[in-house]
């Protein structure tokens, strides 16, 4: 599959139907064949010699982009025409033609091409058959099963479009927060960095002029030199710890764009409570792991996730409605334990099998910065 770069591309090469399983409806191609008296004859030599025709252009169709792939449908409804009246089972290929106009064409023109071939196709069986009963049978059944075949690849074309639109959605994202995070750090260093480094070198330079003249309050100076140094290094290694924490919203937003790409709804529900940045930290850490463990593990259709002050505290409860019997042992879940014990939290989980699962972060009141609301 071609990588997907930018809207324009999102329909090129999109199929996502297996050429060879595909392949397994040529049975029907066969089924006409019972009800005729001459099966072993003619009508079967032309049902073979017409799958070999065909299976070259199928094969085409999955590796050509949409601009390629018009000339192919009609080739292929051709076969379906010629073999019509020698095997009423042609009509398969009518159906494989319909099913390809949904990936060929935009999907308004697709149902009109597949509209149009199917009416010549209607038209030929009350031409061959022999009784107007037959003529209806055969055509009705064909006509239902196109349609069907062209409505559902129509939607998987759409999902498939939508999957990639959110793909593409995903990385913008991932851009721009990769960008503000550029921007946030550049701040911190310049706030951190500027006001000291700049109280640093006026201070050397002072002990520089007073070390002949005064020792002692040159000494002092590099004393007060060594002391802004040390303050300015454990904040700089607070910043760093900080530099790759998440803020709870954009932790959020990113959990969404990846459940929705899973076709997993999120639900959210949020206390106007403002944690500290690094309650904030672990919870948004914490979310990103549960997520990530409904995605690989769960198999669940929804989740929810609650933020609420209980107990003067914080409480994060993170839940689904999957498979349930979740383990408590995992890296990602001890990391987790390890990271709200630092700041004398707990996490709790109720995982039942079949019952979906539960996760409850739980921080204490320091973990707010001020009284909730």
């Amino acid at each position: 599959m071609a990588t997907i770069t930018g809207p324009a591309q999102v329909d090129r090469n999109d199929i996502h139907d297996n050429p060879w399983v595909t392949l397994v409806y040529l049975f029907f191609v066969f089924v006409p064949l019972v009800f005729y008296p001459r099966a072993a004859g003619w009508p079967l030599l032309a049902s073979l010699v017409a799958i070999a025709v065909f299976l070259p252009l199928h094969f085409r169709y999955y590796r050509t982009g949409p601009a390629d792939r018009a000339p192919l449908v009609f080739a292929v409804a051709a076969i379906g025409y010629l073999l019509i009246p020698i095997n009423a089972g042609g009509q398969t290929f009518l159906i494989y033609a319909c099913a390809m106009c949904a990936w060929a064409f935009p999907p308004q023109r697709a149902v009109m091409v597949a509209s149009l071939l199917l009416a010549i196709m209607v038209a030929e069986f009350f031409h061959v058959m022999p009784t107007l009963r037959l003529a209806l049978g055969w055509s009705g059944m064909a006509v239902l099963i196109a349609g069907m075949v062209l409505t559902g690849t129509l939607f998987a074309r759409a999902k498939a479009r939508r999957d990639a639109e959110l793909r593409l959605t995903q990385d913008e994202v991932g851009r721009l927060a990769a960008m503000a995070e550029r921007e946030r750090i550049g701040r911190d260093l310049h706030d951190l960095l500027g006001h000291t480094l700049s109280l640093v070198a006026i201070k050397s330079e002072l002990a520089g002029r007073l070390v002949d003249r005064d020792p002692t309050a040159a000494k002092a100076q590099i004393g007060e030199v060594e002391t802004v140094a040390r303050q300015a290094l454990a904040q700089v290694r607070e910043a760093v710890v900080g530099i790759r924490a998440t803020g709870l919203q954009a932790e959020l937003a990113a959990a969404r764009l990846a459940l929705l790409s899973a076709d997993v709804r999120l639900d959210q529900r949020l206390a106007p409570v403002a944690p500290t940045p690094a309650a904030e930290s672990v919870l948004a850490l914490g979310l990103r792991e549960a997520v990530t463990n409904v995605l690989r593990h769960a198999g669940a259709g929804r989740v929810e996730v609650e933020l609420s002050a209980r107990d003067g505290g914080l409480c994060l409860a993170i839940s689904d409605d999957g498979r349930g019997g979740a383990g408590t042992t995992g890296n990602g879940l001890l990391g987790m334990r390890e990271r709200l014990a630092t700041l004398g939290g707990t996490l709790e989980i109720e995982s039942p099998p079949g019952g979906g699962t539960r996760l409850l972060l739980k921080l204490p009141p320091a973990a707010l910065e001020g009284p909730s609301p």
